[in-house]
């Protein structure tokens, strides 16, 4: 299983950016029964959970980015993005793509930087 995670970028604060993770050898039903997430490090800081999109479509986040965040999945392609609105500098990271299910898989990461 490959996950390729794309999207990232350089923005401004008050700028929005849509991340994209494309599963590659999963097959549809484990990956349709999989929690999807999106996850964050910041440099020196521990990874973060940032967005979950669970298998029944059940979404939660982490505060900060409530509201401002959304995480969307789609089966059949086999793909999670994450939209991100109102970026803030704060909001700088490695982003990584996530899915969680009888096996963890990581894609590679994704640099998202917020200039002030």
């Amino acid at each position: 299983v490959q996950l390729q995670a794309s999207g990232g970028g350089l923005v401004q604060a008050g700028e929005s950016l849509r991340l994209s993770c494309a599963a590659s050898g999963i097959i549809l039903s484990v990956f349709s029964s999989s929690n999807l997430a999106w996850y964050r490090q910041a440099p020196g800081k521990e990874r973060e959970l940032v967005a979950v999109i669970y298998s029944g479509g059940t979404t939660n986040y982490a505060d900060s980015v409530k509201g401002r965040f959304t995480i969307s999945k789609d089966n059949a392609k086999r793909t999670v993005s994450l939209q991100m609105n109102s970026l803030k500098a704060e909001d700088t990271a490695v982003y990584y793509c996530n899915v969680n299910g009888l096996t963890d898989y990581w894609g590679q990461g994704t640099q998202v930087t917020v200039s002030s």
